[in-house]
């Protein structure tokens, strides 16, 4: 007889910590699961107070608990891990961004996040969202390009195009460098462009 296909829900088996399914499965005493190595180094930062907290819901725990692995987890992933790599739709292909975050088969990223200068796909990009929830983290589309996207001195996303010089530039650079100059979102000089472009074709075949 066939074995019942259960079906998995991989957000439940991610580790907060790294974002990625659980290795090593471990449960702390609030029920909470992480890998062994991501809450052993989260706890070793808490060693001098000698209380001890889940990253999750932040109880805490004195004195230190053992860490065993939790076998229904690490079943559980076992079988995910099976399922995800049945899953082609997820898997990146060629000319696909690849999820900066995934380990093992490389699964396709569905947005780029300006802010973090990682790309994730739509399961890590839940975790992105669920962690910086109060943070304005700018997302794009996902793109391989990350790095031409963020302003090599400041380290800030390239949000406005200097006309005076013809160059993307970010709100820090228009404070430095290129105060006083003729300045516009790189949108709206994207669109402007495109319209140019257009007219241009337009009036060249009439």
């Amino acid at each position: 007889m066939a074995e019942a296909s259960i079906p998995v829900d991989q957000d439940e088996f991610m580790c907060p910590v790294c974002l990625d399914l659980l290795k090593d499965p471990v449960s702390v005493p609030c029920g909470h699961g992480y890998c062994k190595s991501c809450i052993s180094g989260h706890w070793v930062q808490e060693d001098q107070k000698r209380v001890y907290s889940c990253p999750q819901c932040r109880q805490t725990f004195s004195p230190r608990s053992a860490l065993s692995t939790n076998v229904l987890l690490a079943e559980m992933v076992k079988k995910l891990k099976k399922t995800r790599l049945q899953t082609a739709d997820c898997s990146s292909g060629a000319g696909d961004v690849q999820c900066d975050v995934s380990t093992g088969k490389k699964l396709k990223a569905v947005k780029s996040c300006l802010v973090c200068v990682n790309s994730y796909c739509h399961n890590h990009l839940q975790q992105h969202e669920s962690f910086f929830r109060s943070k304005k983290h700018k997302l794009t589309e996902a793109t391989g390009r990350l790095q031409e996207m963020i302003c090599t001195k400041h380290e800030e996303p390239l949000k406005l195009y200097c006309r005076t010089d013809q160059c993307c530039i970010c709100y820090l650079c228009l404070m430095d460098e290129h105060k006083n100059h003729e300045t516009v979102t790189t949108e709206a000089e994207r669109t402007e462009k495109q319209v140019r472009a257009q007219s241009h074709y337009t009036s060249e075949y009439d």
